[in-house]
């Protein structure tokens, strides 16, 4: 493994970086694998490496020493342009969250390229407030190339350094496979975000005008709505109303969604979701058959999804990533109780080695907290990347005397109001990163 990415073992190391010793929360076991995962990133890509990305930003959090290992990752992927990888992606993203005070000076460098950094960069551009960065901000969004001069230009919106009518005046410009990049790579950690300023408004308009799939029109939409403009609202509120009937019910659900939240946001609509339906509302391609919608309204106490979340959970053991997400919901709101032992085969079965993590922080999330910090010391040698981040973040919840007795895990039922304030180790973030390696 390349000394850049090797953990603090020695005097030497601990005295270049100084503060990392003191701000760690990861098991060491988990940030030595995941920093040898990495390392193997570098010397050849591998299948893996989504995952591996995946993991690394979800645990970037809890470890400083695994951040300045991805800052020394990055620095590597920049200076060989390898800004379509997924770990440089996962670390320029992770290095952003922390304000890293190394940040500046690296996509100050990915923006001198002929790729500017890529969407990442401009992600990552968008969560630090450095001075610096103003300037290549603005000298990339004077560029020919339109997807790169819109990325630099929402970053610029976001900072505060324009009032959006450049961004406006591009949007038009923008192909419908660069939209689909920028909705992915820009647009969804921007949802995610605290709201930017209302400036962008027009130019997503612009973008949803042009998108045919509902689930990258919502996530434009929500960016938008959460920053005070209420057409997406109002649009969304039109076609549920009287639009054609086959698809007033997904607009009715969108309506909620750009609503959920808000002092007048009101519950999701009482409509069993299909299939589709919920296919649809995802922002991930409709083939991918993501139930990330689904899940939210579960979230939300929804008691419609009952029917749905059973149908999921019904295979004997636990077949899937989303039979057990649904089994979850299921136990804690629910109250089957009978699914709670499913949860426990599926966390100790050898069979499906690749399901044990994630039923393994399910079990946390029940409720069932000293079987799953037992059973996270095994995850810790898993063949299985996946594995040692659930196990990771769940002896790190467990090393946290707030987080093991906060909220009530268990006995919740649809429609209480702490249901959707407990603490939950699977939530929607996570799971898309550690189990499907989706690094937005």
């Amino acid at each position: 493994m390349p000394k850049a990415l090797r953990a603090p073992t020695s005097s030497s190391a601990s005295d270049k970086r100084p503060a990392l010793a003191r701000a760690e929360i990861l098991d060491k076991a988990a940030r030595t694998r995941i920093e040898d995962e990495l390392g193997a990133a570098l010397k050849r890509r591998q299948a893996t490496e989504p995952k591996v990305a995946g993991c690394a930003r979800a645990l970037a959090p809890l470890s400083a020493a695994l951040r300045g290992s991805l800052g020394d990752l990055a620095q590597v992927m920049i200076r060989r342009s390898s800004f379509k990888r997924e770990t440089y992606s996962a670390a320029v993203r992770s290095l952003a969250d922390s304000d890293d005070r190394r940040l500046p000076t690296m996509l100050k460098s990915a923006f001198a390229t002929d790729e500017a950094g890529g969407h990442a960069a401009f992600s990552a551009a968008c969560f630090s407030r450095d001075p610096s960065l103003a300037q290549p901000l603005a000298k990339i969004a004077a560029s020919r190339q339109s997807h790169l001069a819109f990325g630099a230009e929402t970053a610029r919106v976001v900072r505060g350094e324009s009032n959006g009518s450049h961004l406006t005046q591009l949007a038009p410009m923008i192909k419908e496979s660069h939209r689909l990049a920028l909705c992915a790579e820009l647009f969804v950690p921007l949802s995610r975000s605290a709201p930017v300023p209302k400036l962008v408004g027009p130019a997503l308009g612009v973008l949803r005008g042009a998108e045919r799939h509902l689930g990258r029109w919502l996530v434009l939409a929500e960016v938008a709505a959460r920053a005070g403009d209420m057409d997406p609202v109002n649009e969304a509120a039109s076609k549920a109303d009287g639009g054609p009937s086959s698809s007033r019910a997904a607009w009715a659900l969108v309506r909620w969604a750009l609503t959920e939240g808000t002092t007048d946001g009101a519950a999701p609509p009482e409509m069993r979701p299909t299939v589709e339906l919920i296919a649809r509302l995802s922002d991930r391609p409709s083939a991918d058959r993501d139930t990330t919608f689904l899940f939210r309204m579960a979230r939300a106490g929804s008691t419609a999804v009952r029917p749905m979340l059973e149908a999921l959970a019904k295979s004997t053991p636990l077949s899937d990533e989303t039979a057990i997400r649904a089994a979850l919901y299921l136990v804690r709101d629910h109250a089957r109780e009978d699914l709670r032992e499913g949860l426990v085969q599926a966390a100790t079965t050898p069979r499906r080695e690749e399901l044990r993590g994630l039923a393994v922080a399910a079990l946390w999330d029940v409720g069932n907290r000293d079987l799953a910090r037992d059973l996270s010391a095994d995850l810790m040698t898993s063949k299985h990347v996946s594995n040692v981040a659930w196990g990771a973040i769940v002896r790190a919840a467990a090393s946290d005397r707030r987080a093991a007795d906060s909220g009530r895990a268990s006995g919740l039922r649809a429609g209480d109001p702490d249901s959707v304030r407990v603490p939950t180790l699977v939530n929607e973030t996570r799971f898309r990163w550690i189990q499907w390696g989706w690094v937005e």
